[in-house]
């Protein structure tokens, strides 16, 4: 697998296309720290570490606007850096979603991962990892 982050991320679009309430993804530290982004952000309800050595996952909990699953609060997942094109941003040059009242921007900055808020206010730049909506 050449982009852990874009399989994760396919991971989350596709249980949420099933009405899945769980989704499983294998473990990395920055996956790890990407999904407790989502959580305080408030799209995810929650994330939890399970297994020891090559079994560790991240079992993520989702969020739906309904009883019945079917409307998922994520609208959208996007990679925005990808392996063949990286997108780096200054921390000038810092954009919010929407003007910061819907989605968020993920960063990896020198400080590890964060909103694109939060890096503005630390003056922090970085790669921009994803976009959240």
């Amino acid at each position: 697998m050449t982009d852990p982050i874009s399989d994760m991320l396919t991971r989350i679009r596709n249980a949420q296309a099933v009405g899945r309430p769980t989704v499983d993804i294998p473990f990395s530290k920055i996956k790890l720290s990407l999904a407790e982004i989502l959580v305080k952000e408030g799209f995810i309800k929650s994330v939890e570490k399970k297994g020891r050595g090559a079994t560790r996952k991240l079992e993520i909990e989702l969020i739906y606007e309904d009883k019945k699953n079917t409307i998922p609060k994520i609208i959208q997942l996007k990679r925005v850096s990808k392996p063949g094109k990286r997108d780096y941003v200054k921390a000038k040059d810092i954009r919010l979603v929407f003007g910061g009242k819907r989605g968020i921007i993920i960063i990896s900055t020198p400080k590890g991962l964060m909103t694109e808020r939060e890096a503005k206010k630390k003056g922090l730049g970085g790669e921009r990892l994803c976009e959240i909506l």
